[in-house]
């Protein structure tokens, strides 16, 4: 007879399908959550979130951040205090432990794991040295007894003086929690609670009313280092797939001299491959042939990112979807493993020259150095791409690039910029030079390869990190300290996360069939 086994841990990328089962079980009358959005969260405080496992499979889920004394006790939604559902308003540096979700599977809740949920999030407290927990709970029977009691402020005082029986809100006040007030319009999907909420604090013990939960009580921040290699690619004839393996492997060796912990290539810098015929082709013909190399070109990779213990984003390459071409970045990790991300937005010559098409899905990819992103060339200038990746908790974001005029190069370089400074994230950007005279819209380059920073005062002065000189085959390395990169997000001159209006405005990804 086997033993039922209960564990309660923190959550990890691989139980997402096992959380969004969990919530669309609970919430079957209420939007759900996406994988993007347990993504953010759990990247932005992994600490903070937590799985209920009976036996191998996903039974609850508990969603916390850290929020100020002043945002923890205002009025605010659902959306305004959890950014949309993404976690992005986690504050390192806040004094309450926020909870805004807890659920258990219908079929496990007599199991106490609500109860767990709450030990454990009084622990993190504990640990953490926060002032305490606030959250919303909802009212779901209020509703109902709607005619009877008037208003939500009625409902809760009869509750709490015994007159109404709430499970879950007397659930509440016995694990300790006090009633601040019922917060309007939280949740305006909550139909059961017609959008009502119950304002609640619970107070850590260990803390005094008065004291002050400096950053100094704190574990200190880990410094860390992240070292980044772009390469600025010479485009030149070649005459076999060995002859462009050999200069692959030349920039990953000295690289990996460095000890560089990413490597970036430029965007189709592959099609350098067309050379080794060297014949003047149709432009669909010659991506026709392109797709031929991509398996030989991902496996070149692959080995290349665990035989020098590098991750490598190998730049773009067209690569047959179905039926359709698209533009991929193969993203090689060191540990072996393969990822990709299509360019989103091909430009009208990547459409009308060779029929390449444009992907639909775009999630971070975690790493050994933290959540990174992806986003080929054109699709740099579009700032809700790299916002979406942002709330899914992208600290890096790379951008293979393919121009052929400087005022190309500015439009990405610019809009490269933006996304550092407006994002607060390091963006790195690889371009190709050099010339394939025979190849169509790959004739002529122009780059100049940069990594850049936010602009603030932990940075460098202009926001560029390294850079490369213009239309030279070299590469570009730079240091970027995610502590550091923490600090301004929390602390900086501006902080453009933490000042996002969320009451105003938000992005929103349509296509939800998304791989994980």
């Amino acid at each position: 007879m086997s033993k039922k086994k209960l564990v309660v841990r923190t959550a990890t990328l691989d139980d997402i399908d096992g959380i969004i089962t969990v919530c669309d079980k609970v919430y079957s009358e209420m939007p759900s959550y996406s994988p993007a959005m347990i993504r953010g969260q759990i990247l932005h405080f992994p600490d903070g979130h937590l799985v209920a496992e009976m036996n191998g499979e996903i039974v609850g889920y508990s969603a916390s951040i850290k929020v100020s004394e002043k945002k923890a006790f205002s009025k605010h939604t659902w959306q305004q205090i959890t950014g949309d559902g993404f976690g992005t308003t986690h504050d390192e540096n806040g004094d309450y432990l926020y909870g805004y979700e807890t659920c258990v599977h219908p079929g496990y809740r007599r199991h106490r794991i609500g109860q767990r949920f709450y030990n454990k999030r009084k622990n993190i407290v504990k640990y953490e040295r926060l002032k305490g927990i606030v959250f919303a709970g909802r009212i779901p029977n209020y509703r109902k007894r709607k005619k009877k009691v008037g208003s939500p402020e009625e409902y809760i005082q009869q509750v709490l003086d015994k007159k109404i029986n709430d499970p879950t809100l007397n659930f509440q006040v016995k694990n300790g929690f006090e009633v601040l007030g019922i917060l309007k319009e939280y949740l305006p999907s909550d139909k059961q609670s017609m959008g009502f909420a119950v304002h609640l604090l619970w107070k850590n013990p260990e803390i005094s009313e008065n004291q002050v939960n400096s950053q100094s009580k704190r574990k200190p921040s880990r410094q860390n280092s992240v070292r980044v290699v772009s390469v600025q690619y010479q485009q030149r004839g070649i005459k076999s797939f060995e002859d462009f393996s050999q200069m692959v492997e030349y920039f990953v060796d000295v690289t990996a001299d460095y000890r560089a912990d990413f490597v970036l290539f430029p965007e189709l810098f592959t099609m350098q491959l067309l050379s080794i015929e060297n014949e003047q082709i149709h432009p669909s013909k010659a991506v026709e042939k392109m797709t031929k190399w991509t398996d030989q070109v991902r496996d070149l990779f692959q080995g290349l990112a665990l035989k020098y213990n590098v991750n490598i984003i190998a730049g773009s390459h067209p690569t047959y979807v179905g039926k359709k071409v698209q533009n991929i970045s193969y993203v090689c990790l060191r540990d072996g493993s393969v990822h990709q991300q299509a360019k989103i937005h091909p430009t009208p010559d990547e459409r009308y020259w060779w029929n390449i098409e444009g992907g639909s899905k775009l999630n971070v990819i975690q790493t050994d150095c933290g959540p990174i992103g992806v986003l080929i060339c054109y699709d740099s200038e579009f700032p809700e791409l790299s916002r979406y990746l942002v709330n899914q908790g992208m600290q890096i974001l790379f951008v293979p690039f393919l121009t052929d005029n400087r005022q190309a190069y500015c439009r990405v370089k610019y809009c490269c910029q933006a996304r550092a400074i407006e994002n607060q994230v390091y963006v790195a950007m690889a371009g190709n030079v050099g010339n394939l005279p025979r190849v169509h819209n790959m004739d002529i380059q122009y780059a100049q390869s940069c990594i850049l920073t936010p602009c603030d005062y932990p940075f460098a002065r202009d926001g560029i990190a390294a850079d490369t000189t213009p239309n030279a085959e070299m590469v570009a390395i730079a240091d970027l300290r995610m502590d550091v990169l923490k600090e301004a997000r929390n602390s900086g001159a501006v902080q453009n996360l933490k000042d996002r209006r969320h009451d105003l405005y938000s992005v929103s990804w349509h296509n939800l069939d998304e791989d994980i």
